[in-house]
């Protein structure tokens, strides 16, 4: 269970089912919701055994890892790889048979965008690493929506892209907290290269981004009403709280005045709002 690091894939499932919902513009086959989470599970959780594979020497010598199976000797580097190997292969078969094979390439995608592209090649090099492997997140949006039309549409592309904005102000806070965690083992994330007024403007300008994003759903037919008074309230805290972030950053306030998590835990609050909204909204058109 270490190993799939269950916490970050909860945020996946919050944005892979209500998306299903939406698609099916009511409640989706209750075998197919089960059949997708599970496949998204074993997928994401073999994406990110993998990464602590590819990881375990930096996990060694961070604050924040220094627990992890493969640091702790729970587990081998050995027995990691094939754990992470067996999930990836058997979520994909799982997700063809099962599902449709469109979802079983996304997931496969997904996997590998995150294993190759994010951890072995992004994190370590550019401050950047965080915008673009994002994305591999961003995937199970998509996932959600070929799972019950076997098809894309702009409405899954438009929630791609709320996460893809999402993404960088989520993690951001989060890099300013533990900073010299990741400067100690030399991963350019961008607080750790940048100030926290250049951080924080790239989140107010993110964030910004992501609202505006955000909105595109219902002029465009796919949501009513209620997704777009929970899209205007929560997208309206969560500028508040990226331009607080912002006012403290300029006023060189550092270590606990900062209050770089109140954004982070805001943003995990915002989008399980967001999403929540889209998976309600289709009952009440």
């Amino acid at each position: 269970m270490a190993l799939t690091k269950p916490r970050i894939i909860e945020l996946l499932l919050i944005t892979t089912i209500p998306v299903m919902f939406l698609a099916e513009q009511g409640v989706p086959p209750l075998w197919l919701v089960f059949a997708t989470t599970l496949g998204g599970y074993l997928s994401a959780g073999g994406a990110n055994a993998l990464n602590m594979y590819i990881d375990r020497d930096i996990d060694a010598l961070m604050d924040r890892t220094s627990q992890r199976p493969l640091v702790t000797g729970m587990v081998s580097p050995r027995e990691c790889l094939v754990f992470g190997i067996s999930l990836a292969v058997v979520s994909t078969l799982w997700f063809g048979l099962l599902v449709n094979w469109l979802s079983a390439a996304l997931s496969l995608g997904a996997l590998l965008f995150y294993v190759v592209v994010y951890t072995m090649i992004l994190k370590r090099r550019t401050s950047q690493n965080i915008v673009w492997g994002g994305i591999a997140g961003c995937l199970p949006v998509l996932i959600g929506w070929s799972s019950v039309t076997n098809s894309m549409s702009w409405a899954p592309v438009i929630l791609f892209l709320v996460m893809f904005f999402w993404t960088p102000p989520h993690y951001w806070p989060l890099s300013m907290k533990v900073r010299e965690d990741y400067a100690r083992v030399g991963v350019p994330m961008l607080p750790v290269v940048a100030s926290n007024k250049v951080v924080a403007r790239q989140i107010v300008l993110y964030s910004w981004v992501m609202v505006a994003v955000s909105l595109l759903l219902t002029p465009l037919g796919y949501t009513g009403w209620f997704y777009t008074a929970v899209a205007l309230v929560s997208g309206g805290w969560w500028l508040w709280e990226a331009h607080a972030l912002q006012s403290r950053a300029k006023n060189e306030a550092t270590g606990t005045k900062l209050k770089e998590m109140r954004l982070f835990h805001w943003s995990i609050t915002y989008v399980s709002l967001l999403f929540v909204a889209v998976a309600v909204d289709p009952f009440l058109r």
